[in-house]
């Protein structure tokens, strides 16, 4: 690496910036963590006390005036602003990364990708998800082979809440980009993506149950791969009993898994990515194995948030986009995940 941090800049501080974005830039030595914009009086002082060699600003188009002094922003404002912002800072001449959804429509996705590759400029989606420790548990076990041909994905994120607790996501529509299936399911139909190619949603229910929904808060829906495998995706806020994280279904075996992965809660609980217990799921979370009748438990791998940004660091060191080394994550990929969510409301509709 050089010895010439990146300078990056956090556009939003709440759960997006400060939790999924700040520590792990913060934490790695080929970032320097530079401003970060928030106009919330709090979240201002919380940065200021985590955070005190950065600049703290109001808003993102404050981040955008000191384009010339910065390398990289980060995009953790609500989904509405992805496009534009992203759009101007590509402009501006930054790199950029969107937290999902990348943005509401894929047109957008994909005229932001023809942007990026005309200007010269890296651009890729925080899609985390693909590090957390049970996504990367299945990943080798798909990797391997262990379960033989798989004929079906089963995957879902299911909480208990009734309430919602930030106005933007109460008012915002799915238009907006709002409801769980732009939150929560653009990580599950990433992750179905990754693991098994290609698919068309085949069948799609989109329900908002909570008074105060705006757009949706339980989806599930039914995919065809080109590879073969059937996925079932289920997203719901209104849980009161969780059902599996992963259920795969093979020619020569089963995985099942249950729980929340633990790298989001530890962080919250004011835990550093640099600390030993950082990622480290409990035993009793681990999920189960079924080869020949027989049952035994897998222990989940470390999650590792922290690679997105490692990559990242890596891919803008040896040149940006003139660098043969991947993104963390091709934004084409978050294009693909639109797609489905456009094909799921036509089909609901």
């Amino acid at each position: 690496m050089t010895s010439t941090p990146i300078r990056t800049a956090v556009a939003g501080f709440g759960l997006s910036g400060s939790v999924f974005h700040a520590p792990f830039i913060a934490s790695n030595p080929a970032y320097e963590l530079a401003v970060i914009a928030t106009s919330d009086q709090g979240r201002q002082a919380k940065a200021r006390e985590r955070y005190p060699q950065a600049r703290i600003v109001n808003t993102p188009q404050d981040i955008l005036a000191l384009a010339d002094q910065l390398d990289l922003i980060v995009l953790g404002t609500p989904p509405a602003t992805h496009f534009p912002l992203a759009k101007a800072a590509l402009e501006a001449g930054l790199d950029v990364v969107v937290d999902k959804p990348f943005v509401v429509h894929s047109a957008q996705g994909e005229e932001l990708i023809q942007l990026a590759a005309k200007l010269g400029r890296v651009l890729t989606v925080y899609q985390n998800r693909r590090w957390d420790g049970d996504s990367l548990t299945v990943k080798k076990l798909l990797d391997a082979g262990t379960l033989g041909t798989v004929t079906r994905f089963e995957v879902g994120m299911e909480r208990w809440a009734p309430e919602i607790a930030k106005a933007w996501k109460a008012s915002a529509t799915a238009e907006d980009g709002g409801g769980v299936l732009f939150d929560l399911g653009t990580h599950v139909l990433d992750l179905t993506l990754r693991f098994f190619g290609p698919a068309t949603v085949t069948f799609a229910e989109i329900t908002a149950r909570r008074p105060q929904e705006s757009a949706d808060d339980d989806v599930f829906l039914a995919l065809q791969h080109e590879s073969g495998v059937i996925s079932h995706v289920t997203i719901n806020l209104n849980s009161h009993l969780h059902g599996p994280r992963f259920r795969i279904l093979g020619t020569e075996g089963g995985f099942v898994k249950f729980g929340t992965d633990p790298q989001e809660p530890f962080v919250l609980g004011g835990g550093l990515p640099t600390d030993a217990e950082y990622g480290v799921e409990p035993a009793e979370n681990h999920g189960t194995l079924e080869l020949n009748g027989q049952r035994s438990i897998i222990p989940t791998e470390r999650g590792a948030y922290p690679e997105f940004y490692r990559i990242l660091a890596e891919k803008l060191d040896d040149g940006g986009t003139a660098s043969a080394l991947p993104a963390p994550v091709d934004p084409a990929d978050s294009v693909a995940v639109l797609t489905l969510i456009e094909q799921a409301r036509a089909l609901a509709a």
